[in-house]
């Protein structure tokens, strides 16, 4: 066989090795980069995000080849020139006004915000004098440990109250800058868009077609967040880079654990301070669109991501492909465990389980068995049968619950009010029980109920056969007759059906209107 030129080993004259620049050895192993070095990094192609080697096309001034090529960014070309320190400056005051509005805890420092109020404008001459001189140094960061509805506990972090209103003042110059460039299908912590909005797009893919969802679980997502990719692309926008060790001093606060031990981090974000949501998201907007651009449909609020796809084997794929991603590219970790691909009626989503109707194609939107849950141990914790309150008092605190409760929930479908009247039912129940308990004498009982309408003969005979508990007795006709429903809606006791008819009641128009002529 003849020997071909080009099998010479010889190496072209613009294929010789790069002159190595500015690069240092990781302990771990592999080149590391400072961060002002990353930015460059991160542009990189998915398959050489953690090396330096580039595509032959690239090094020889041509363009890289479509497989080897990098995504576009969808941020506006430049750096942004607003986002300075005097910026910051200027919003202390209203930063300020925010944290107030919050009511918030205090934080290692124990100084309330009521405190901070008293002497407002000594301390926030003091705080921009600090940031404009670049002498501001973050405080310490309380942890609180709170349980997760699906078990475990969410670590929180709380910073003293100074530090919120330096953070919220930062927020509120960086999201004008990134607001614009997040991608559409991102839900969380944006203005004009919440739960509701990723429900109802989710909704839409279903209804296009998807079967199966990809639901995605990131382990830890605000502890495991890189500090050094996360300023590189923070470096990509902001060109005062005074503000840039301002926030790198944020992330480097040191943390107080509940029994006083002072740890040190280096990853992560502080989950509960102003700044961490539009930090999430900056982190994870490349993700969104790295989604967007392999033309996958998906909805993401906050660390919760769901993609929808139209098989089982293109869910398998699909999970696969974009677990690597999250690992390599982005550094984070992907929760095996609490990740699956199944239908989307199997899986919880934000307190829904989206179910789809066979033959119609419409989309039930209908309360996740752990939101069923929750909502039951509520009332429960809400109603307890040692009360020793007055009973107006109770129906107040249900009533705030039960409001609230609603605001979120009350999009479902109305295969839905079934339950919604469960839970009423429910609710009227253990007020029953609660009253009995309170009038404790059966004599008491008996002349209770009477005077509430039940009937003579039916309420004696129900308190003095035998030896019955509360709880029992609180689902008898004569306690029924008495304690009716009519009697706790006059109390003001709030109904989560009726709340749904009067939100979902159709819209008739007047009959006088319709037979109006044409024209």
């Amino acid at each position: 066989m003849t020997r071909q030129k080009s099998e010479k080993g010889v190496v072209p004259k613009d294929l010789r090795k790069l002159v190595p620049t500015g690069v240092f050895e990781s302990p771990r192993g592999g080149k590391a980069l400072p961060v002002n070095k990353e930015s460059w990094q991160l542009g990189l192609p998915f398959a050489t995000a953690e090396n330096h080697r580039t595509d032959a096309k690239a090094e020889r001034g041509q363009p890289p080849s479509a497989a080897n090529a990098a995504p576009k960014a969808r941020v506006k070309d430049g750096r942004a020139t607003s986002a300075t320190m005097e910026s910051v400056v200027e919003r202390l005051g209203s930063a300020f006004a925010r944290v107030e509005a919050n009511k918030g805890a205090p934080g290692p420092d124990h100084q309330s915000i009521t405190m901070v109020r008293e002497h407002l404008g000594e301390v926030l001459r003091r705080v921009a004098s600090l940031l404009s001189t670049g002498g501001y140094q973050p405080g310490e960061v309380r942890r609180v440990w709170i349980p997760k509805p699906g078990g475990g506990q969410r670590g929180l972090g709380i910073p003293n109250v100074v530090d919120r209103v330096v953070q919220e003042a930062v927020r509120q110059v960086l999201e004008p800058l990134y607001e614009p460039g997040f991608h559409p299908s991102s839900h969380g912590f944006r203005p004009g868009r919440s739960c509701h909005t990723a429900i109802a797009e989710a909704q839409e893919y279903l209804e296009e077609g998807s079967e199966y969802v990809v639901d995605l679980d990131l382990e830890k997502f605000f502890d495991q967040v890189c500090h050094q990719r996360l300023l590189a692309r923070l470096d990509g926008r902001i060109e005062d880079k005074r503000l840039l060790v301002l926030i790198r001093k944020m992330l480097k606060a040191n943390v107080v654990l509940p029994d006083g031990v002072v740890v040190s981090t280096d990853t992560g974000v502080p989950q509960g301070g102003p700044l961490s949501p539009l930090l999430s998201n900056i982190v994870l907007d490349e993700l969104d669109w790295e989604l967007d651009q392999r033309g996958l449909h998906f909805v993401r609020y906050a660390d919760d991501c769901n993609i929808y796809v139209r098989s089982e084997r293109a869910g398998h794929r699909v999970m696969a492909s974009v677990s690597r991603f999250i690992e390599k590219r982005l550094r984070l970790k992907v929760n095996s465990e609490k990740s699956a691909v199944a239908r989307p009626e199997e899986r919880h989503f934000l307190g829904f389980s989206l179910c789809v109707k066979p033959f119609y194609g419409e989309v039930d939107v209908r309360l996740s068995e752990r939101t069923k849950k929750r909502a039951a141990a509520k009332l429960s914790e809400l109603t307890p049968r040692n009360w020793g309150s007055s009973l107006a008092t109770c129906i107040e605190r249900a009533n705030k619950y039960l409001t609230g409760w609603f605001n979120f929930f009350g999009v479902c479908s109305s295969t839905q009010t079934g339950l919604l009247s469960n839970f009423d039912a429910h609710l009227r129940r253990r007020l029953r029980a609660l009253i009995l308990k309170q009038w404790k004498r059966k004599r008491t009982r008996a002349r209770k109920l009477i005077a509430l309408g039940a009937k003579r003969k039916t309420a004696w005979r129900t308190l003095y056969d035998g030896r019955r508990a509360t709880w029992d007795l609180s689902r008898t006709s004569a306690v029924e007759r008495a304690l009716s429903n009519a009697y706790f809606a006059k109390l003001g006791l709030t109904s989560l059906y009726d709340l749904w008819m009067k939100k979902h009641r159709p819209i008739v128009a007047p009959v006088k209107q319709l037979s109006l002529p044409l024209g």
